[in-house]
């Protein structure tokens, strides 16, 4: 004989002491011992599950259970009730209608419908069984319903509801649903930022920590802090005798997680339904993001430079330790398709993708050395920052000046200065139209001259958004959003030296002509341009 105990994960949040493993066992003892049919009973083995929900396969106790019924060592089961049983309604038909009789085990449950396969057989077709079985399969969903309830509202309110902290964080022992930092693990993904945003490559990040004996966060759980941390893959691979290293896929993960500049992000993934435990991932719009509620590791703006690498072309040779300088950020400048590198005679040379791998028919070379290009670049952001440092001095002396209007008011009339712009614009274009049809301008001009009028329109219309959304916020907001601006270049003003971190946090793209002409594209061109405007129409009202 074998008894089957489980408790789920309900029955332990709720305290049920009733359905406690140790009730479940005396009840069951108590039972057997009252057995006065001349039959008798030896309990071989008492199979436990505890804190498994009923309605998931991953049973451990369970498979045992049955594993050991076929190999021949059990004949009989019980268990309490039905529900400790059975996943569903239709398992239960299945193991009491079919794979209990064909294995000959006689199956004892001893309340909410009390059956005997073996001494009541025609009790098997008492209505009530099945019913029960669709009762249960009913509270199973009612349950997960409300403790699904339960969570959603605790994720909406920040509070964290994994059993485990994120790698870098550990549950506040005075309060579970809060993350507070735990500092020898925060050092190690302050390092991984650090290292990844100063070029160094994912695999690259993987061997220095392996290499220097830095546990991996299933093991740093398991034996730093002595958590009772589950982990299938980590757990086989210690039974296996198999090192338990660091990965690229947790180096991403941690990279990739707004956990580490304070912000808590729950319910990426869910289970299909209460019956099929197979994680799916929930789209991002269903997420449940909360801000600031916890300590950061990591500084947003560090996070968001990151996460701006983590989105560019940044491949490197297998197992490059490094990420080329320039990698992810070259651009050609007639297909559009990105330039890669190449080394030739002790030199770094780049050339257009599509020229050097698909077809010289298709694109030129638009080959250029790296130190020539690294000189270009780093002179273009040398101009720009230059050129910060003029914008900041003179909007320093535009704030000292007495002005007669309101700021509100002077971008109002900036708004409508550009709205009458752009209304030109659009009329120019419909008459060089018309001026096509009436045979005065050739087909070539009045493409070229659209292009032109379509362009400078939505640069326009950009600039028109833009003060809209200034015009809405805050005016303190505004009165200091230019120097924020301009500070992300001013603060470098003293470099002479160009650095992968630099290129992340100033430049946008580069682009690469034929003949060695290259274009730097900045990051906030468009706030560049919008101060410009400030500035001249500033300046033209002080006149």
């Amino acid at each position: 004989m074998a008894i089957y105990i489980r408790l789920s994960k309900e029955d332990m949040r709720g305290n049920n002491e009733s359905e406690s493993i140790t009730n479940q066992r005396s009840i069951i003892e108590e039972h057997i011992a009252r057995f006065d049919d001349g039959d008798i009973y030896n309990i071989i083995r008492e199979y436990v599950d505890d804190g498994y929900s009923g309605t998931t396969d991953d049973r451990k106790g369970f498979q045992e259970m049955l594993h050991d019924i076929e190999a021949g060592l059990i004949n009989c089961v019980i268990v309490k009730d039905l529900a400790r049983s059975f996943r569903n309604y239709s398992d239960q038909g299945y193991y009491l209608d079919d794979w209990f009789p064909r294995h000959d085990v006689r199956f004892i449950s001893l309340f909410h419908q009390a059956l005997d396969t073996y001494k009541d057989r025609y009790n098997m077709r008492n209505i009530m069984i099945p019913i029960q079985g669709v009762l249960n399969e009913n509270h199973c969903a009612e349950t997960s319903a409300k403790v699904r309830e339960v969570f959603d509202m605790k994720r909406s309110n920040g509070e964290y509801i994994g059993g485990f902290g994120p790698y870098g964080y550990i549950r506040n022992p005075e309060n579970k649903h809060q993350l507070v930092v735990d500092p020898e693990a925060a050092d190690v993904v302050k390092d991984i930022f650090q290292k990844y945003l100063g070029g160094m490559s994912k695999i690259g990040i993987v061997h220095y920590l392996n290499e220097h004996g830095v546990l991996c966060p299933s093991l740093y759980k398991k034996e730093k802090l002595r958590l009772k941390y589950c982990n299938p893959h980590v757990d086989l691979g210690m039974e296996e005798g198999k090192p338990i290293l660091w990965s690229v896929v947790s180096i991403n993960n941690i990279l990739s997680n707004r956990v580490y500049c304070g912000d808590m992000v729950q319910g990426r993934q869910r289970v299909k339904s209460y019956k099929i435990h197979i994680q799916e991932y929930t789209p991002e719009d269903e997420w449940f993001i909360v801000e600031n509620t916890h300590e950061a590791i990591i500084d947003r703006e560090t996070f968001e430079k990151v996460q701006t690498l983590l989105n560019r072309n940044t491949r490197t040779k297998p197992g490059a330790r490094k990420v080329y300088l320039f990698s992810g950020f070259l651009r050609c400048g007639d297909c559009g398709k990105g330039i890669v590198r190449s080394e030739m005679r002790g030199y770094v040379y780049y050339y257009c993708r599509t020229y050097k791998s698909q077809s010289k028919a298709a694109c030129t070379k638009h080959s250029i050395r790296h130190d020539a290009l690294e000189k270009a670049v780093l002179c273009a952001i040398q101009q720009q920052i230059y050129l910060a440092i003029e914008y900041e001095k003179t909007l320093d002396t535009i704030r000292q000046l007495p002005s007669t209007t309101s700021k509100t008011q002077r971008l109002e009339k900036l708004l409508t200065d550009k709205i009458k712009e752009v209304e030109q614009l659009k009329r120019y274009k419909r008459e060089i139209y018309q001026d096509w049809k009436d045979g005065e301008l050739d087909l070539d001009d009045y493409r070229e001259m659209r292009i032109e009028y379509e362009n400078r329109i939505a640069e326009w219309e950009k600039i028109i958004e833009r003060i809209k959304k200034e015009l809405e916020s805050d005016s303190d907001e505004r009165l200091h959003m230019e120097g924020r601006i301009l500070s992300n270049f001013t603060k470098h003003q003293n470099i002479t030296e160009l650095t992968r971190e630099l290129l992340v946090e100033l430049v946008d793209k580069i682009i690469i002509y034929e003949g060695g002409k290259v274009e730097i594209i900045f990051q906030f061109a468009d706030e560049f341009k919008k101060i410009k405007e400030i500035i001249d129409f500033e300046l033209s009202e002080s006149l």
